[in-house]
């Protein structure tokens, strides 16, 4: 096994032909583990994005690059507190305001649009009753805290969340025009449903269909009709109908890296309790990330359903929020990053088979570092984006550099 320090490897080239990225190049750490295999490298642009000189992100549940290669980030403002919102409460001369919950970057990580919020999803709610009593009452549709996010060819864009009665995907267009809706707030039935959600985590649309990570509450994968949103499938861990029950009452945020479950069991038969991720592969095959498990299933399309690929373990003795959290793809298919929570890496797979190349990143808060990595995804050109949740709460650029000789 070898470090690389992603810095050394980069080419003259890229030095001459784009001095000001490379000014901003920070090394990442990095291991090649299977030095038979090629792999690419990368370096953290600590420069990206620019953010407006007012603003502060908070965590950054969602991540999507569109086919124009900008990059749409989901923001949690609800995760800022007093002393990061100096400005809106006036405290501070200086910064900062909380950004809406859907913001788009360009390649250069200028902001491009920035909208969200209840005003533009149906429904409205109030909060009635006095302490341990007070509840939300109403029909609001916006997610209470959002999680996940996808852009689609069009420029669509839809919405998860985990919140207390989030059990809904909102479909918005690239402005924030509400076009329509999965599954209904505060309505959740079971495993089983055909119709209602359970704080979905992550979504996919390509035009024929709609996947569902329906991974908070419920431990499965749904998928809609694209045109209709009618019920088409729904399956659990193996391709078989979803076990293991439901999560009991609502997620909150102390059960991310605490549970009964005895620990990460990647053979198990029913998915954990966070199904974190939903995605189609180069080759039309279905990565579904079991976070609980330490594991990515693959599934491939059928007939009648879906049948099972194969299971890609990712550090399986890892504890605390475990490790398989969001699956992203190189431009040329070669290559399968898989987020890592726990354990602050990306791990860098060879597609047609996934064994396991190497990996980059480590737990920290410096550039190229990562606390709670939440989602990854790819450009047109190789650069791998990830996003971080709890006091991460940051997006960071990796810029491809090359290859291991």
């Amino acid at each position: 096994m070898r470090r690389i320090a992603g810095l050394a490897a980069m080419g003259a080239a890229l030095l001459a032909g784009a001095p000001a990225v490379a000014d901003t190049l920070v090394e990442v750490d990095s291991e090649h583990v299977n030095e038979d295999l090629p792999m690419p490298l990368f370096a953290v642009d600590a420069s990206w994005p620019r953010l407006p000189e007012d603003m502060i992100l908070g965590q950054a549940p969602g991540l999507a690059v569109d086919g124009d290669d900008n990059i749409w980030v989901l923001n949690r403002p609800n995760s800022l507190g007093f002393s990061d919102l100096g400005a809106d409460n006036g405290q501070s001369v200086a910064c900062c305001s909380a950004p809406p919950h859907v913001l788009q970057f360009d390649q250069e990580g200028n902001l491009l649009r920035r909208w969200g919020g209840p005003d533009l999803a149906p429904g409205e709610s109030t909060m009635e009753g006095e302490g341990d009593e007070r509840r939300e009452v109403g029909d609001e549709q916006w997610p209470a805290n959002v999680h996940g996010l996808y852009v689609d060819e069009a420029l669509n864009v839809w919405i998860g969340g985990n919140g207390g009665g989030d059990h809904v995907v909102l479909n918005f267009t690239a402005d924030g025009e509400f076009i329509r809706q999965i599954g209904t707030r505060q309505q959740t039935n079971g495993n089983l449903s055909q119709q209602y959600l359970g704080n979905p985590a992550d979504i996919h649309y390509d035009g024929e269909s709609v996947l569902v990570a329906d991974g908070y509450i419920n431990k499965r994968i749904i998928e809609f009709g694209a045109d209709d949103l009618g019920f088409q499938h729904l399956w659990g861990a193996y391709g078989t109908e979803p076990g293991g029950g439901t999560r009991e009452g609502e997620f909150d945020q102390s059960q991310a890296s605490s549970t009964g479950d005895g620990g990460a069991n990647p053979e198990s038969e029913s998915f954990g309790d966070i199904v974190h991720c939903v995605t189609r592969g180069p080759d039309d095959t279905i990565y579904v990330c079991d976070r609980r498990n330490n594991r990515v299933q693959v599934f491939r399309e059928t007939a009648d359903g879906v049948e099972f690929v194969e299971d890609i373990v990712i550090a399986p003795e890892t504890g605390g929020t475990r490790t398989a959290s969001d699956v992203a793809f190189s431009p040329d298919g070669k290559y399968v990053y898989v987020a890592d929570m726990m354990n602050g890496r990306v791990w860098i797979l060879l597609r047609e088979n996934h064994e396991i190349v190497g990996w980059f990143g480590r737990n920290g808060r410096y550039p190229g570092q990562f606390i709670w990595l939440h989602s990854v995804d790819v450009d047109s050109v190789g650069n791998v984006y990830t996003t971080e949740v709890s006091t991460g709460r940051r997006v960071q650029r990796f810029v491809m550099t090359g290859m291991t000789d």
